[in-house]
């Protein structure tokens, strides 16, 4: 009864498929909207008094943007699971080792976002704070931000290795058109490329990063749609699992 259980799910990617482009959908809403729509808005890279303001005059907003990027990280795992399932066929052990270096990612940027909500802590006007002054209290607000900025960077240096495998994985498979594989490697390039001139030269970073993440955010945009839209091609997906060639 296990077997033909294991057997029934394992014939059914493309409900995998469909699932994971779903997820795939919120985590970009989430992440895009706790980027842009919060931290964008509210952080002034080199003012630490207009960010403390900011962040302190809309609180719930910023409150929001450290769930979303909860939300973003839960559906992360269950997502990564699924990618497993769909391309462990190509190459077992690749698509384990992506498993593992997206995992990593999840960890980190989850710890993270500590940083992110410290902010409001900082700023929140509780006793054990007034031995600092407001100007160290709304340094040490701005500090936790950029401190979130390198740790993101950090995360991304993972998923930009598991966005390479996931592409080599995909352009082999069969089952998913070769554009995706490309695209989705060039995302990882992209990741890459961002954290190092992150961590490499900061002044570069600032006038490169959005060219480099918008290379990066597209083509995972593109292979959402996809899998919600067109899935996977089941026939040849079942042709690589051996004892479900119809």
């Amino acid at each position: 009864m296990t077997e033909t259980t294991n057997r029934t799910v394992e014939a059914s990617p493309q409900l995998y498929a469909r699932i994971g482009g779903v997820l795939y959908l919120i985590i970009i809403v989430a992440g895009g909207f706790a980027e842009l729509f919060v931290r964008d808005k509210l952080i002034a890279p080199r003012d630490a008094a207009a960010t403390a303001g900011k962040i302190m005059a809309s609180e719930p907003l910023w409150r929001m943007g450290f769930a979303a990027t909860l939300v973003m990280l839960v559906c992360a795992v269950a997502l990564t699971m699924i990618f497993y399932v769909l391309l462990k066929p190509v190459n077992r052990n690749l698509a384990l080792l992506a498993v593992l270096f997206n995992l990593v990612d999840v960890a980190i940027e989850g710890i993270n976002n500590l940083h992110h909500f410290a902010a409001v802590l900082i700023l929140g006007g509780a006793d054990y704070l007034k031995a600092f002054d407001p100007h160290q209290l709304q340094a040490l607000a701005l500090l936790s931000t950029k401190l979130f900025a390198y740790g993101y960077g950090i995360g991304l240096v993972f998923f930009g290795c598991e966005s390479l495998l996931r592409g080599y994985l995909i352009f082999r498979s069969g089952y998913f058109p070769r554009f995706l594989g490309v695209l989705v490697t060039i995302s990882g390039l992209s990741y890459l490329t961002n954290s190092f001139t992150l961590f490499l030269s900061p002044a570069v970073a600032r006038l490169i990063s959005s060219w480099i993440l918008l290379p990066a955010g597209i083509p995972e945009l593109i292979l959402a749609l996809w899998l919600v839209v067109v899935g996977v091609n089941v026939a040849k997906w079942k042709e690589k699992i051996p004892g479900l060639r119809n």
